[in-house]
């Protein structure tokens, strides 16, 4: 862990009186121990990150415990259980002995080991930060009766504030995803000429994401009268000429994701298309400009508001115009309507402003901007204006 997360951990800890954060989603377990498990990806397996200022302990199904070994995950313990059916060598590598030596020590219920490791870390009571986010309801009533020595309060909120502001080398992640996005977007403009299906545009763009060595996001590609689509999956709809094409995709860098949007037209533009991808570019450019610390996220949204409709969308409608980004896609702060979130310096923002009309077509921008210590910096390479396909 970066002493960044140490300071924000410590100080959002301490801002609500807690002795421990418990963190259950991969995002915040990820956050607090650098351990993402497969598992836990694929199945939902319950899994646990226990945070103090003075250590953190991973609470995980014993069958991870090879992973976090040959991850070199660097937390002070680790705690399995339930069942893991395996055999060993003779003779065991240092490694292999602590796989075993964890295995067999496991505990016999997720709760019995979220225990162990508080005990571990010697929390023995006080108040306990425990993330709802990958919780039902009956699992949050089964963890806290077997937390009763503790006073157990929700925290997903206060561990959504402590990644609010990120640090140089999560904003390094952010910059790279973005850029594959970018890179990889621009391959598939490229390859765009009539009878080029929204399919075989997705693929060319998701393969190219790989071939940067990003991981995938959902990638929405409309064509035409599909366009109008909030998120249009791909299908076998083909590219034709004065179609507008909409792209609403993204990519992933080391657990940090990025999401871009962009509009490109096949031919020559209609005056009516190049007035709506001005205006909403307009909007965005207006939105990015009103980025500083100490703004606030209604201000934010305001801007994108009253710019697009100036520049020729009287009647451009918008529940809001963006939010963070970060570990997930959509983070806090979301900058919508008289929202009085005080921007902070080092958050990430997406800021977007889609224009979807039904029955005639889309057009959608979609930055990431740094807040910065004098306002802000973009992080988007590529162009914002109407891409015209020839």
């Amino acid at each position: 862990m970066y002493p960044h997360q140490i300071d924000r951990l410590t100080a959002v800890l301490e801002r609500e009186k807690l002795d421990a954060f418990i963190g259950t989603t991969a995002e915040n377990v990820f956050y607090m121990t650098d351990f993402r498990s497969l598992n836990h990806g694929i199945f939902r397996a319950a899994q646990f990150a226990v945070w103090t200022p003075r250590g953190t302990a991973l609470v995980v199904p014993a069958v991870d415990a090879p992973q976090i070994a040959d991850a070199g995950v660097g937390v002070d313990h680790v705690v399995t259980f339930g069942g893991f059916v395996c055999s060993y060598a003779d003779a065991l590598s240092p490694d292999a002995q602590r796989i075993r030596e964890r295995v067999e020590r496991r505990a016999p219920s997720p709760g019995h080991g979220l225990a162990l490791a508080l005990e571990a870390l010697g929390v023995r009571g006080g108040r306990l930060g425990l993330d709802e986010g990958n919780l039902t309801p009956a699992t949050w009533e089964r963890l806290t009766t077997g937390l009763a020595a503790f006073t157990v309060v929700p925290a997903a909120a206060a561990l959504l504030t402590a990644r609010r502001v990120k640090s140089p080398y999560e904003i390094e992640c952010l910059a790279r995803a973005l850029g594959i996005a970018e890179e990889a977007l621009n391959a598939v403009v490229q390859m765009l000429k009539p009878g080029v299906t929204e399919r075989e545009a997705a693929a060319t763009y998701q393969s190219e994401v790989l071939r940067r060595d990003g991981g995938l996001c959902p990638t929405c590609v409309g064509f035409g009268d599909r366009t109008w689509i909030a998120l249009p999956p791909p299908t076998e709809r083909a590219l034709k000429m004065g179609d507008l094409v909409r792209f609403d995709i993204g990519a992933i860098h080391k657990g940090y994701h990025a999401s871009l949007g962009r509009t490109a037209v096949m031919g020559d533009p209609s005056a009516r298309q190049i007035a709506a991808a001005e205006a909403v570019q307009a909007g965005l450019e207006a939105g990015i400009d009103a980025v500083k610390p100490g703004a606030t996220a209604g201000r934010i949204y305001e801007s994108v508001m009253s710019a697009t409709r100036a520049a020729g969308l009287a009647d451009f409608q918008r529940g809001h115009v963006g939010h963070a980004i970060g570990l997930e896609p959509y983070e806090r702060p979301k900058l919508d309507a008289g929202k009085a979130t005080i921007l902070e310096t080092g958050e990430v923002l997406r800021i977007e402003v889609p224009h979807l009309e039904i029955g005639w077509g889309g057009v959608a921008l979609r930055d990431t901007v740094l807040v910065t210590t004098r306002g802000s910096t973009g992080l988007n390479r590529s162009a914002r204006g109407l891409v015209v396909l020839d």
